[in-house]
């Protein structure tokens, strides 16, 4: 045999060898199956619903916001002419085509006698004024959507997927949770079921259903991004990447056995479209406001009556706190529930109730949660140590601004010289009195620290870490006392509010 042909006859044994391991090596490797979501769709999609609001506007109201020089039949000829459809907010020549629902096209809707044109029986002086989602709650007729999406609606319709449309009565709205219920009359309705919130895992697949501008059952997905995500809102919502536009708001998020987790509520957006970031109000937080709502068309909350901040992790260090958690009281309301059960600015709400205040913002909920009238227990970090305090929680009202007529602040006494970069005075006993105030000494003039710090004239310092400042001569003896390689948290009330601001004393100067 010659070399060659030698050769052909090794690479092919080579090859017949090799052949078996490559098939096995393929066979072996790991196969991703990605979720179906058709089984799913059939199930849940039946629960919801389109949801279309009206107002009803006045015929001198028609031509506002016309170019100068056109009236309502020349705008008339300009839509009909150049898009072929009639004026928004007019009815369609020849009465033919029905409702399109706020999007897609109305010429084969109202076939078939299932849906009603509403045309047929709704004012001519009613205009839409939005478009949403909704799933039903229950069997006869409940329906759950966003606040904002009925708000200063005169008329709301929902739209089952069957094509049924019914005018929906309002049974009540919380703006602060962005939740409400309407009812409608019908009854053997696909109700969705209730899923728990609680037991979402950032990471599981999620679904939204909704109408998108108006597109009625448009099915997204996606996964769960981010949970308890604080936006400044009273509630933690959750966060997706699953697509939702305008128009899904009030849908639901639903996870993969079924079941609603959220209300479909915000997104984040710098164009008003999808970027990747949509916000649900957790379903748990949402069936408490339905309950009360469709109880008694109101949603009642407990208060305590303090306003709040953030603690940061230069006042946590400066107080001695082990971390950075609890809330901040700023200010406390004379006569409140706080105030009787010995709250002080300053204070720094660590639990309510037995129940960790981690943030800030734990305490509005924990507090909103609670049915007035009961009486429950506040810790508190105040000067070093812990201490519990007796409260008893009432019940929320409209919100109060207070307002306290400030006088004018001296003229300086002195430059402000001391390591802290202030110069301040005694508050007069009159104005002591104006503002409530037991002690304090109020700031004429800052530099250096206290200028990079943020105070200002007319501030009010009331403590000094855990002392509390008395007089102007007390003031300049703590001061001089301070270790100027250790920030100091230093209590200041300016208006109505009252914070704590970390501070680095400078470093005397040599003589």
């Amino acid at each position: 045999m010659s070399n060659f042909s030698l050769r052909k006859f090794i690479a092919a044994a080579a090859l017949a060898v090799c052949l078996p391991f490559v098939s096995q090596s393929a066979s072996a490797a790991p196969t991703v199956n990605l979720p179906d979501f058709t089984t799913l769709v059939d199930k849940v999609g039946p629960s919801v619903v389109n949801i279309r609001t009206t107002s009803r506007v006045g015929s001198s109201s028609d031509l506002r916001g016309l170019p100068p020089g056109l009236d309502e039949g020349d705008m008339s000829e300009f839509f009909r002419r150049f898009f072929g459809i009639p004026m928004p907010g007019q009815p369609p020549r020849g009465g033919g085509g029905g409702n399109n629902g706020g999007g897609g096209s109305g010429g084969d809707q109202g076939k078939g006698g299932s849906r009603s044109a509403p045309d047929d029986n709704q004012d001519n002086s009613e205009q839409s004024s939005g478009v949403g989602s909704g799933f039903i709650l229950s069997t006869d007729g409940y329906v759950m959507t966003n606040a904002h999406v009925v708000d200063d609606a005169d008329t709301i319709y929902v739209t089952l997927t069957d094509k049924r449309e019914f005018k929906a009565r309002l049974v009540g709205v919380d703006e602060r949770t962005d939740v409400a219920v309407v009812k409608i009359s019908a009854t053997n309705l696909p109700a969705i079921t209730i899923g728990d919130s609680n037991k979402v895992r950032v990471g599981e697949w999620v679904l939204a259903i909704g109408s998108p501008f108006g597109l009625d059952n448009t099915v997204t997905a996606g996964i769960v991004s981010a949970k308890g995500r604080d936006t400044g809102d009273y509630l933690p919502f959750i966060q997706t990447d699953v697509a939702v536009n305008p128009g899904n708001s009030g849908g639901p998020l639903i996870n993969m056995a079924g079941e609603v987790i959220g209300i479909n509520s915000q997104i984040y957006s710098r164009t008003g479209g999808f970027m990747g970031i949509s916000f649900a109000i957790p379903i748990d937080e949402a069936m408490r406001v339905a309950d009360q709502l469709k109880a008694s068309g109101k949603v009642v909350r407990g208060r305590i009556a303090v306003a709040i901040g953030e603690v940061t992790k230069d006042v946590a260090d400066s107080l001695g706190l082990p971390k950075a958690q609890g809330a901040l009281v700023s200010s406390v309301e004379s006569g409140g529930p706080a105030d009787r059960a010995g709250v002080q600015p300053g204070d720094i709400i660590l639990k309510f109730n037995g129940q960790n205040v981690e943030t800030a913002t734990d305490l509005p909920r924990m507090v909103g949660d609670t049915k007035p009238g009961t009486k429950t227990t506040l810790t508190v970090w105040r000067k070093g140590q812990t201490r519990d305090l007796s409260v008893v929680v009432a019940e929320m009202q409209p919100d109060k601004v207070a307002k306290t007529e400030q006088k004018k602040a001296p003229q300086p006494k002195e430059r402000a010289s001391n390591s802290l970069g202030m110069a301040v005075s005694d508050i007069p006993a009159d104005q002591k009195k104006a503002l409530k105030l037991s002690s304090g000494v109020q700031i004429d003039a800052v530099e250096g620290p206290a200028a990079r710090a943020g105070f200002q004239k007319g501030d009010i310092i009331m403590r000094i870490g855990d002392t509390d400042i008395t007089s102007a001569k007390q003031f300049q003896e703590v001061a001089q006392g301070l270790d100027a390689s250790k920030m100091v948290a230093i209590l200041v009330r300016r208006g109505d509010n009252t914070q704590f601001v970390p501070l680095r004393p400078r470093v005397p100067a040599q003589k």
